[in-house]
């Protein structure tokens, strides 16, 4: 069976940047499972993977454009440190989901200064080009159920 919408698939992988420094893995736990064609992993690796069967091993470049998109200076702001109530100390590198116009945005802190509190809503690997190694270890057919939710049930996937 091949990868295609609406298939679920398991993969074990890799991710690094182009630097070589280790982004994520699957190693030492469960493969990553996805419904093929409902938006649940980046596209360049979800394009990458279609028509790919069992066994299948594969490296994959994805740029930024294919990945978590370009860094977007205007998302780097400066906020006064009472946006932080309830907050007992705000330090560089803590993650916040702040309300945005287009909804939920994960925002980084990445200086503090006095009153002053410097927030960057891009994504943490906005502008990183991702280098995947992947074997695909399952596919198959999608349930009603999952397809009706958009994700995958059961293990490795969505528990409700």
């Amino acid at each position: 069976m091949q990868i295609e919408e609406n298939k679920v698939v398991k993969i074990e992988y890799t991710v690094k940047t182009e630097e070589g420094v280790l982004v994520d893995t699957s190693e030492g736990n469960e493969p990553l499972a996805y419904l093929h064609g409902h938006k649940n992993i980046i596209p360049g690796l979800e394009n990458a993977l279609i028509g790919k069967g069992v066994e299948d091993e594969l490296s994959v470049t994805v740029t930024p454009e294919e990945a978590y998109g370009e860094r977007h200076e205007q998302l780097i702001k400066e906020v006064p440190m009472q946006a932080f109530q309830g907050v007992d100390k705000v330090e560089p590198g803590m993650q916040f989901n702040a309300e945005s116009p287009q909804g939920p945005q994960l925002i980084t802190v990445t200086k503090v200064d006095g009153d002053t509190v410097t927030v960057d809503g891009n994504h943490p690997l906005a502008g990183v080009t991702l280098n995947f190694d992947v074997k695909v270890v399952e596919v198959r057919d999608a349930s009603e159920e999952e397809l009706s939710h958009g994700h995958v049930h059961g293990a490795g996937g969505h528990e409700h």
